[in-house]
This record gives structure tokens, sequence and C-alpha cells, in this order.
């Protein structure tokens, strides 16, 4: 439990220096505007993170798809390693592309990691997209690290 509440305030921070540094006086109106909306996935623990416009570009938000792994082996598919997120208990995650600007928190196993690479044994089917920049900051959206 100590480990998530140190990876928690890591997020604030990220999403703190992230959001103070692209403020330029914001009006009445924009304070108003929550950058993240997140939601309960029925049926499950997760939860789905949306951007809004702005938030995806503040966070450089960019994907890439789940390929075929190349050679036989257990691993059936790769993702790039910037994808993968290690939580506190150690279990690995994929945000994927759940909607216009709206991304859901994924299981993936990874057999082994090759340069920038993950070769999967479980996870997204091929051409799901997944967050390869961002999955911090969507974490700490997720668990309500950062604002003000």
């Amino acid at each position: 439990m100590r480990v998530r509440k140190v990876l928690a305030a890591a997020a604030l921070l990220i999403v703190g220096v992230s959001a103070a540094g692209c403020r330029s006086g914001a009006g009445a109106e924009e304070a108003s505007v929550e950058p993240a909306t997140v939601e309960a996935v029925a049926g499950t623990d997760l939860s789905r993170v949306t951007l809004t416009e702005e938030g995806v570009d503040r966070l450089g938000i960019r994907l890439a798809p789940v390929a075929p792994a190349a050679r036989q082996g257990p691993a059936r598919t790769t993702i790039p390693f910037s994808a993968v997120l290690y939580d506190a208990d150690g279990h690995a995650w994929a945000y994927t592309k759940a909607g216009e600007n709206a991304f859901v928190r994924t299981p993936i196993t990874v057999d082994r990691v090759d340069g920038g690479t993950a070769y999967l044994r479980a996870g997204p089917a091929v051409g799901t997209m997944v967050v390869t920049v961002g999955v911090p900051e969507l974490y700490g959206a997720e668990f309500g690290v950062g604002g003000e």
C-alpha cells in the first residue's frame, strides 16, 4: 500500500508539473472544464478515462497498434515498451483506445522485452491501439491524482 501511495504522489507531481507548464491565464470558464472525466466500466473494477481535446494535446498522447509477434513462441503480440505500465503490485497494463479521446487500462502479460518492444503472452488483440505517450498521466487521472 505504501508503494501505491508513492506512485500516486509521483503521478501527482508529473500531472501537476504538466498542467502548471501549460497554463496561460485561464479564465473562469476555462477553470470549470475538467481536463479528464473518469467513469466506471460496468462489470469490472476498471475505469474509462476520457480527455478533452486540450488534454490530449497537453499530454501529447500518441498511439500505436498492437502487432503480431514475428516469430513463434509464447509471445503472440508486441507493443512498444513505452505502452507498458506496471502498478504497485507488479501487474502489467496498457491503456487501450476506447473511443474518441477515451482510454481504458487493460491487463497484459509480458513475456519479454527486447529493446523498445514488449512481447506479450496475453493482452489486447492485434490492431488495438495502445497509448505510448502520456501513460503515467492517464494513470494519475484514473486514480484522481493531480489537479488543483
